[in-house]
């Protein structure tokens, strides 16, 4: 009987080590899940983060440039780190809520913005391997995301208990409708073709920019009214309305509306890259780079060299949209309705008929 009971005791104390050894397993395997999840989610975030650094900086000494002005040059080499000197101030800045406003929605508004924005990432492929969410309806994922953005802005011009403040929100929310429509269509047209691979076949010439030089003009008219960017800044006039819906804003909610402003500048650039540019195809004319021993190349160098390429691309469209901000004046509120409305919808509804019948006879 003792030695049943000590074989007894020993069974148990063995299957007791295997079920403490499978929960330890099951406990590892799920942090490192949960590891293998946030890590690539903060390095996208921390990526973005330099990037619009990186573009503030740009900016910066470009309109320098185009003004005859020396810019930035203290904070830094270069003045490079002026953008984290003024995000630092911003802060360590007071809060300030209107006396008789809605403080939810003076406090929603800018998170949103910058939220609905920064999702918006997650669907960019920067090469043929490496994108968050792989998903079919990628691009008009992004269309449907970026029209969450200016309800924020509603939101906290609503919120703010100001005139100057609403109307900026109201102006936000109508622009975003007008020239949502034309951007949609001209996805749509460039949805029926072959995106990325399809440029990758002709080389330069394959670009969807010269193939659909039409939708290419319109996307950039549509983007650069999107991310309100000057001449389409009119929810934030400030002749007409102090500073639009962040009239009454101040510390890191008024930085806020900046770093939605140029999220939605970066992930509009690299949408054209991606839809117009070859993406991060090196197809530049007489120059072969990286295509002689392709099959020799890892897998992480060739990715690498994708997003560089990507990235490249990107900041130098980039300097369309700077350079447009600093050389032209600003549109009326009704001249930017009525060339979403009366001249964009209908040739970006002419491009899709065309692009549609041209694959149809195709057949």
């Amino acid at each position: 009987m003792i030695l049943d009971t000590t074989e007894a005791i020993d069974i148990r104390e063995v299957q007791g080590m295997h079920s403490f050894s499978k929960l330890e397993s099951l406990n590892l395997n799920g942090i490192y899940g949960i590891l293998g999840m946030l890590v690539p989610i903060f390095t996208l975030i921390l990526g973005v983060a330099i990037g619009i650094l990186v573009i503030v900086w740009l900016e910066r000494e470009i309109s320098a440039g185009i003004q005859q002005r020396i810019g930035p040059e203290y904070a830094g080499p270069l003045g490079v780190l002026q953008a984290l000197a003024d995000g630092t101030k911003l802060i360590f800045k007071e809060n300030l809520f209107p006396s008789r406003g809605d403080n939810r929605f003076f406090s929603i508004g800018p998170s949103i913005a910058v939220i609905s924005t920064l999702l918006s990432y997650s669907v960019i492929p920067f090469d043929y391997r490496l994108v968050l969410a792989d998903l079919d309806i990628g691009v008009f994922l992004w269309i449907a995301i970026s029209s969450i953005a200016p309800i924020g802005l509603l939101m906290s011009g609503y919120g703010s208990n100001n005139k100057y403040s609403f109307l900026g929100g109201l102006r936000a929310a109508a622009q975003s409708i007008s020239y949502e429509i034309p951007l949609t269509l001209c996805v749509l047209s460039i949805a029926l073709l072959d995106i990325v691979e399809a440029q990758l076949k002709y080389g330069f010439w394959g670009w969807n920019l010269w193939r659909q030089p039409i939708g290419f003009i319109i996307f950039l008219i549509s983007s650069l009214a999107e991310c309100e960017r000057l001449p389409f800044d009119l929810p934030e006039a400030e002749e007409e309305l102090v500073a639009g819906y962040q009239t009454e804003y101040s510390g890191i909610k008024f930085g806020l509306f900046y770093i939605a402003s140029y999220l939605n500048l970066l992930v509009s650039s690299l949408f054209v890259t991606v839809l117009y540019m070859g993406g991060w195809n090196i197809s530049i004319p007489y120059i072969e780079l990286f295509e002689i021993n392709k099959e020799k190349i890892s897998g992480v160098f060739e990715t690498t060299i994708g997003i560089f390429i990507t990235l490249i691309k990107t900041y130098l469209f980039l300097f369309i949209p700077i350079t447009t901000r600093w050389t032209l004046p600003r549109l009326r509120m009704d001249q930017l309705l009525n060339l979403g409305w009366k001249f964009l919808l209908p040739i970006s509804l002419g491009n899709l008929l065309l692009t549609t019948s041209s694959e149809l006879f195709s057949l």
